[in-house]
């Protein structure tokens, strides 16, 4: 009889919700499982980082990269949101996936498939220069991977203008939604209006050279995967 490995991450401690990072209109669509919060980070590239300064919101699309239960944000040092969450006030830090567009037979019951993550939590500026390379170099891999051991590494000045923040994961949400719409019955039953899903995809496309110098293999590779 051939055992099967258990999947990837199946130790790990669920989810354990606060009050604010509670699911409640669409409970149902809650996840529980840690590993299906990491599968949403991971599969993201870009994160909505949410804060407030002087009173107003701030919400700024960023970078992102995640390392256990760590996900580190950087910026530039001068920018406000960051420079506020260097201070220690709360953030939140929101990852969407997109995965269709649902057509349903009322509009009403029209929605999206999605995949979605929500973290809060109060992100601490990394200023220890071995741990902020390391959390660079999380950010750097986790968006263009084989970048960092292939490109030339942040100077000093560089590093000083960068902010490193590191967000720790405990308090999280995800939702998700897949499938078919979900109409009224006296809607499938009357039959007048196509529903459906109109599947949504991303794909690299052909890399677009700005150098002269051979296409290295981490390019290629990533190129010739198709849908990321």
């Amino acid at each position: 009889m051939t055992e099967t490995s258990p999947p990837p991450h199946a130790d790990l401690p669920p989810l354990s919700p606060t009050p604010r990072s509670t699911v409640k209109r669409g409970a149902h669509r809650a996840a529980a499982d840690r590993a299906t919060l990491y599968a949403v980070l991971d599969a993201g590239l870009i994160c909505h980082l949410s804060t407030v300064v002087d009173g107003s919101p701030i919400v700024l699309p960023t970078g992102y990269g995640r390392d256990g239960d760590t996900l580190y944000l950087h910026g530039s040092t001068g920018a406000r949101s960051l420079r506020a969450a260097m201070a220690g006030i709360e953030v939140c830090v929101a990852v969407t996936l997109l995965d269709g567009v649902v057509y349903a037979r009322s509009v009403f019951h029209h929605s999206m498939n999605y995949r979605s993550a929500v973290v809060h939590g109060t992100a601490t500026q990394i200023t220890d220069p071995e741990e902020k390379l390391r959390g660079l170099r999380v950010l750097t891999e986790h968006m263009a991977p084989g970048s960092w051991d292939h490109a030339r590494p942040p100077s000093t000045k560089e590093l000083a203008a960068t902010a490193v923040l590191a967000l720790d994961l405990a308090e999280a949400a995800v939702k998700t939604r897949d499938g078919a719409p979900g109409d009224d019955e006296e809607d499938v039953v009357a039959n007048v209006a196509w529903a459906g899903v109109l599947p949504i995809r991303q794909v690299w496309g052909d890399p677009v050279s700005d150098s002269d110098l051979e296409q290295p293999a981490h390019i290629t590779a990533r190129a010739a995967s198709g849908a990321r």
